[in-house]
């Protein structure tokens, strides 16, 4: 059977910086592996950023969905299609607003259920979580609770202060949501990404997952997360930090989580952003998609625009929004 494993991680916390590295160890002791990117918008800056790491050396597909009928077939189909090409894992990595019961229910259904064995729930949870809003509270409980594992991310070198910190945290929140979950000190994976040895990647390859029940809330009709794209952004480096900072300082444009996307250079290759506010990440890379995402709570889209078009050396910019209203899968069927 397949091995499958679930990546969670809050909107930046660093999922998909994490799988490059889990994957990249996979492969190196001889795994064949796939990665399915769930997404509810038509574009995956995250797919572009995996391909441009591994090329052809893994499977890789995008399952976009509108509402929870159409993921379900969609990812159903995505996941009978994969298990017929011989896969020794598939790591499914959701949107940041995810709800893991759904990912088990799936796997209940024939075939898969013949096909895949239930790996690890792994989630990647930012050591400096900052002030979360009551429904980011309400996902990273929801995440934390079925976590085989927790991997923080972001230290800059073993801080069992901050680690020790981060997990009372986590734990005040689950215990918020009358989660009878305790994280302890060996369900939390808490060192430089960078350090991560043999004995780390099987401590988190075998971690498994859990089965909490927690209290539901109906927090979808005020739930404002939305992504907004802009096209035809044209920035030097230099510029494309300068609106970052911009960005993240000024309250008047809500509470941005993540900036990502993809900005041409004159000479054909690509800015590749991917940004909190803790961490401005640019690199410059060979293939890209034109487009840039600014994900968070109440944007507001006009003081938005205004530093993005202010910064641009190009003024024909487009712009769409997803709202994030549509991830309302199922937190309410557990009881």
């Amino acid at each position: 059977m397949t091995k499958i494993d679930l990546i969670t991680g809050f909107l930046g916390s660093g999922k998909t910086t994490f799988i490059k590295r889990y994957v990249h160890h996979l492969l190196s002791n001889g795994e064949k592996v796939g990665i399915i990117e769930n997404d509810f918008g038509a574009i995956s800056v995250d797919l572009l950023l995996l391909h441009e790491e591994f090329g052809d050396d893994i499977g890789l597909e995008m399952i976009v969905a509108a509402d929870k009928d159409c993921y379900r077939r969609r990812f159903k189909t995505k996941l009978i299609s994969m298990g017929m090409l011989g896969y020794d894992r598939i790591i499914v990595e959701p949107s940041g607003i995810y709800d893991v019961d759904e990912f088990f229910d799936i796997l209940f259904e024939s075939p898969l259920d013949r096909w895949y064995q239930r790996g690890n729930v792994i989630s990647v949870v930012d050591s400096n979580l900052g002030d979360l809003s009551e429904t980011s509270k309400y996902i990273l409980a929801a995440q934390l609770s079925a976590s085989g594992i927790v991997v923080l991310s972001k230290l800059d070198a073993a801080d069992s202060d901050l680690a020790t910190a981060t997990r009372e945290r986590m734990n005040q929140v689950l215990a918020d949501y009358h989660c009878r979950r305790k994280l302890e000190d060996k369900d939390i994976l808490a060192k430089p990404w960078s350090e991560l040895d043999d004995n780390d990647y099987a401590k988190i390859q075998s971690a498994g997952y859990y089965s909490e029940s927690y209290q539901k809330e109906d927090i979808y009709d005020n739930n404002h997360y939305a992504s907004l794209f802009y096209y035809n952004v044209h920035l030097t480096e230099e510029d494309m930090r300068k609106m970052l900072l911009d960005l993240f300082a000024d309250t008047a444009v809500g509470n941005i989580h993540r900036i990502k996307g993809f900005v041409p250079n004159a000479d054909g290759s690509w800015l590749q952003v991917n940004a909190t506010s803790t961490n401005l990440d640019i690199a410059t890379v060979s293939a890209g998609q034109e487009v840039l995402m600014v994900i968070g709570e109440n944007l507001d889209e006009t003081e938005i625009g205004k530093i993005v078009e202010g910064r641009s050396t190009t003024k024909d910019i487009t712009k769409g929004k997803t709202a994030h209203r549509e991830h309302k899968l199922s937190y309410d069927r557990r009881e």
